[in-house]
């Protein structure tokens, strides 16, 4: 993935999808439309002004992408010109260039039998190396060119909701910090994962073992070891140095894992105590524990 340009964030209206047939364009438009983009596939490039317009005085239609590509007759000799144009005229565009090895793209016309809008008496190879040739000069005037070949269809979307998802002043960066259990396995989502395995387990604590860490019993017995404060000492040091990038990169939310053994007593307490310091951080800030009810 490589970004041309910084770009806008949450403030582009208008993002024009193009690329590498079997890069994934009609994905991002399906992503982009799910985060409430009015969205359009092969759109003549002779209405993309007359779009950007309508959508640059139109609130209610604040937010909008466009699928363009070879299968408009003229479209390498027309977008340029159209783009240039609404550049001069300072609209609110971002163009997004998909791309992929070849080998990727090849297997996926392979996987789904569709045609190459190009391939019409020659190989699906021939056929994708004229049109990366062709879009060569387009690629050049990408805002963010995306490679493709190593995403799955999820990770393309979860990539579309992480760069385009919208947030405001009102709904800033989610801070997720969830407990889990180590036996259970690391939460799928995790973005950061503590381990905290080393701390003196409360579970071989008779009285402190049928509780979890939200007890005020546990949460002394646990406070009472030096290596607590240590510990979260250094995990909000380090988190206070990385939320704000991730909240600078545009980022809608991040996940941080605390796990230990069953998930019952130690991450528990130290999820609350993160996400309280957090809190006071001014983080909008989510504390969940997974696996606090497993027996």
């Amino acid at each position: 993935m490589k970004a041309r340009a910084a770009g806008r964030r949450d403030g582009d209206r208008l993002v024009i999808v193009t690329g590498l047939s079997g890069s994934g364009k009609t994905h991002v438009l399906r992503a982009l439309e799910d985060l409430g983009f009015f969205c359009v596939d092969n759109l003549p490039t002779a209405l993309i002004p007359r779009f950007a317009e309508l959508i640059r005085d139109t609130s209610s239609l604040r937010r909008a992408a466009l699928v363009v590509d070879l299968r408009e007759p003229g479209f390498t000799r027309q977008f340029p010109l159209a783009l240039r144009g609404l550049r001069q005229r300072r609209l609110p565009v971002e163009l997004l260039f998909l791309e992929a090895d070849e080998k990727t793209l090849v297997r996926r016309f392979s996987e789904t039998r569709r045609p190459h809008p190009l391939a019409v008496d020659e190989p699906v190879v021939e056929a994708l190396r004229q049109e990366r040739e062709a879009l060569r000069p387009i690629r050049k005037s990408a805002d963010r060119i995306v490679d493709t070949s190593a995403f799955t269809v999820h990770d393309l979307r979860a990539w579309v909701r992480e760069r385009f998802g919208a947030r405001s002043a009102e709904a800033p960066m989610t801070v997720t910090v969830t407990s889990f259990g180590y036996k259970y396995g690391v939460p799928a989502e995790a973005d950061l994962v503590f381990d905290a395995r080393f701390l003196p387990n409360p579970n071989f604590v008779q009285r402190l073992r049928p509780q979890t860490g939200e007890a005020p019993a546990v949460q002394r017995y646990l406070d009472a070891q030096p290596d607590t404060a240590r510990f979260l000492r250094r995990v909000l040091l380090l988190l206070g140095f990385v939320l704000p990038r991730h909240q600078k990169e545009g980022r809608s939310y991040v996940t941080i894992a605390i796990g230990c053994t069953g998930g019952r007593h130690r991450s528990v307490m130290l999820a609350l105590r993160v996400g309280e310091a957090l809190r006071r951080r001014r983080f909008h800030v989510q504390v969940r524990h997974r696996d606090a009810r497993q027996q």
